[in-house]
């Protein structure tokens, strides 16, 4: 079993690829990921603080 690794990739991007990257890593697509990042913002709590610490922490891939 090959295990991906969390990058943000450089060609399915909206805003920074946090959600392409998480939807890579764990066999989701984007499109979904983005669709439960949004619904999570309805909830209270860091969504959006989280998505900016993922920005800055997760690699760009090459």
């Amino acid at each position: 079993m090959t295990t991906r690794r969390l990058s943000r990739p450089r060609d399915d991007r909206w805003i920074a690829g946090v959600c392409s990257g998480l939807g890579r890593r764990f066999g989701i697509s984007s499109g979904v990921m983005r669709l439960i990042f949004l619904v999570s913002c309805l909830l209270p709590g860091p969504q959006v603080l989280i998505y900016i610490i993922l920005w800055v922490m997760m690699p760009q891939e090459y």
